[in-house]
């Protein structure tokens, strides 16, 4: 398999690069299934980037220059409960990100983002859990009324920056991501997402997330590895 594709430019994290979740994700539902992306490089935004299967694993390629490549994978996690609507609502309310966020435009956790989706993960009292309601609006959603698989990596994303210290630890970047979505969120249902932090190897940082429907139900799950600046 041998195709193009490109990362619009509204999908961004980092400025000038692609978000890292949603990037993965599209690898990821090229694949299919539960599935591994490892990022080489910031993905580049609106031009042409090539899709290309090499046995067990695709690949993004910028020229010759290898973006990123995704294999089968396991996200074999066992989140902690969900916290409620409501208090993921009052964690929201400490985010980090609205008093220090170097990304502050990225797609999915950026405050001076209005048309992104607005997570906004913050500290569960008395918890290392990072808790975020979210509820996809119209603009997100397939004909189906449903938050397409990238997007859904990409919620299952920035949580876990902020489960690892983000900005308090150096303005960390996702390296590798292992996810698992089992059902893909309704248009306008509410949900929360939660983060929780897996340990640290040297400048490795170890996340994982998950996204509940609001009745509690999983929906999604990842396992996360985030590089520290040196």
């Amino acid at each position: 398999m041998s195709e193009t594709v490109t990362i619009d430019g509204r999908f961004n994290g980092p400025e000038g690069s692609g978000n890292g979740g949603s990037t993965c994700g599209l690898l990821a539902r090229e694949l299919g299934g539960e599935a591994e992306v490892t990022l080489l490089r910031p993905p580049p935004l609106d031009r042409l980037l090539a899709l290309v299967r090499e046995d067990e694993r695709i690949c993004l390629l910028d020229g010759e220059l290898l973006v990123a490549e995704c294999r089968s994978g396991r996200a074999d996690l066992e989140p902690p409960a969900p916290p409620s609507f409501a208090e993921a609502e009052a964690a929201a309310s400490r985010y980090p990100g609205f008093v220090n966020h170097p990304f502050s435009t990225c797609f999915v956790c950026g405050p001076d983002r209005s048309d992104g989706l607005r997570i906004f993960a913050g500290p569960l009292e008395g918890s290392d859990v990072v808790a975020a309601p979210w509820t996809p609006d119209a603009s997100l959603g397939d004909a189906g009324g449903r938050v397409p698989e990238e997007l859904v990596w990409a919620a299952l994303d920035c949580p876990g920056a902020f489960a690892v210290g983000f900005t308090e630890r150096g303005e960390g970047v996702l390296g590798r991501m292992a996810a698992r979505v089992d059902a893909r969120p309704r248009i306008g249902e509410r949900h929360v997402v939660i983060a929780w932090p897996l340990g640290e190897h040297g400048r490795k940082l170890y996340a994982g997330t998950a996204l509940f429907a609001e009745s509690g139900d999983l929906l999604g799950v990842s396992r996360q590895t985030w590089i520290v600046p040196r």
